[in-house]
């Protein structure tokens, strides 16, 4: 038995049964349902206190006792959405209902805050214009184009806030009433998002002198709006944290095959032949953690891509990582990436 269902109680109990309940569940509350499971309310240790004050019988049905108007989330909540519910009306306990208000779990506050929450900012990019594949990005930003029923930047949002990151910001620039109006503030997903837009295009790093670098006070990651990863965040966060460099770039490896046999010679003498060689290369996924200093220094206006900015870094002697990514990773910038997306989506969430 899952253990929130030690705390269910039919409607029909009194208070004395409801109590025998509430103490042995030890989950500090009673979810009150009727005979299909659907949630009729809720009893805590305040309202049994209070009903003991208004000196209530025993006897008493629950139902007399109980909060008839419990707040509750969603099933399909994300856990920073239903945490940001409970501090919102300081609730240690949150019914989880499916749509039919049927019972499907309790979410604790001492569970979730115990679980890996992180203040580290996330910035989004998300202005390209998408020009390979259209016809689809002539009304759509790339990064609003569905992978499955969600936009590729919902999917990889939903990504960061699973992993416990909570701020967020997101640079636009072709349609970006399309992105604001879809994501707003981000109280959906039970985090806050910030916008930045570039009237120009600045380069992939030229948005981070957009930002407001008095708010960037921890590494930074910074991530293209059309990839689609299951990219293990908390691992590279520590990485990053553990090798003391200004940059974490992650990188993929990518095998060319060389489709003739190739020669190495001396003079006019062959020394070696070998048959259509593999060559493996670390390429870049388009992924980064950026230490705070590294973000500030690039300043309002700036037009530069992260290769150069990373560059100009490892000329002044600085340290820049690199993470290689094991997992799941695609970079949807051809018709054929998008559609092999499409396929490949459910398996990527179901892991």
């Amino acid at each position: 038995m899952k253990p929130w269902r030690k705390a269910l109680v039919n409607s029909n109990v009194t208070l004395e049964q409801a109590i025998e309940v509430l103490d042995k569940a030890a989950l500090r509350v009673a979810l009150v349902i009727d005979s299909s499971d659907k949630l009729l309310g809720t009893l805590t240790d305040g309202d049994v206190r209070r009903a003991l004050l208004k000196h209530m019988p025993l006897e008493t049905p629950v139902s007399q006792v109980m909060n008839t108007q419990p707040k509750t989330a969603e099933q399909s909540w994300t856990e920073s959405r239903t945490l940001s519910v409970m501090e919102q009306y300081e609730l240690l306990q949150l019914p989880l209902v499916d749509e039919d208000r049927r019972v499907v779990g309790l979410a604790n506050l001492h569970d979730i805050l115990n679980k890996n929450r992180h203040d580290n900012p996330v910035f989004l990019m998300a202005g390209g214009f998408g020009t390979r594949l259209r016809p689809l990005t002539n009304n759509c930003p790339k990064p609003m184009l569905k992978v499955g029923d969600k936009p590729i930047l919902e999917q990889i949002l939903l990504n960061f806030v699973e992993a416990g990151f909570h701020r967020f910001y997101i640079s636009t620039h072709y349609m970006p009433e399309v992105i604001r109006d879809y994501f707003g503030d981000g109280e959906k997903w039970g985090i806050t998002i910030q916008y930045v837009h570039e009237e120009e295009p600045l380069g992939t790093g030229g948005a981070l002198g957009l930002l407001p670098h008095d708010e960037i006070d921890q590494p930074l990651f910074m991530m293209n709006g059309d990839l689609l990863t299951s990219l293990n965040l908390h691992s590279l966060l520590e990485f990053h944290e553990t090798h003391n460099g200004v940059a974490t770039m992650c990188v993929r490896e990518y095998e060319h095959q060389v489709p003739y046999g190739v020669i190495t010679s001396e003079g006019t003498q062959i020394r070696s032949m070998v048959e259509k060689p593999v060559h493996r290369f670390f390429v870049n996924a388009g992924i980064y953690l950026l230490d705070p200093l590294l973000v500030k220094s690039v300043g309002p206006d700036t037009r530069i891509d992260m290769p150069t900015l990373l560059e100009q870094q490892i000329d002044g002697g600085k340290a820049v990582n690199m993470f290689p990514i094991h997992e799941y990773w695609l970079d949807i910038g051809r018709m054929d990436d998008f559609h092999k997306a499409q396929s490949e989506v459910k398996s990527l969430l179901n892991d």
